[in-house]
């Protein structure tokens, strides 16, 4: 009994990081998307008060 419950738990933690992992991929991935439109806006202002 008590080695299925450590198998469950185990099988419960990968999946859990595996999600987590996946999740992380499209926001990091939405952060860089934002950070670079931010730049541009940031460089054109900076064009345009030169």
């Amino acid at each position: 009994m008590r080695s299925k419950l450590s198998v469950a738990f185990i099988m419960l933690v990968i999946l859990g990081g595996a999600s987590t992992i996946l999740t992380a991929c499209n926001t990091v991935e939405g952060a860089g998307k934002d950070v670079s439109h931010a730049g541009h806006e940031v460089s054109e202002e900076a064009r345009e008060h030169k």
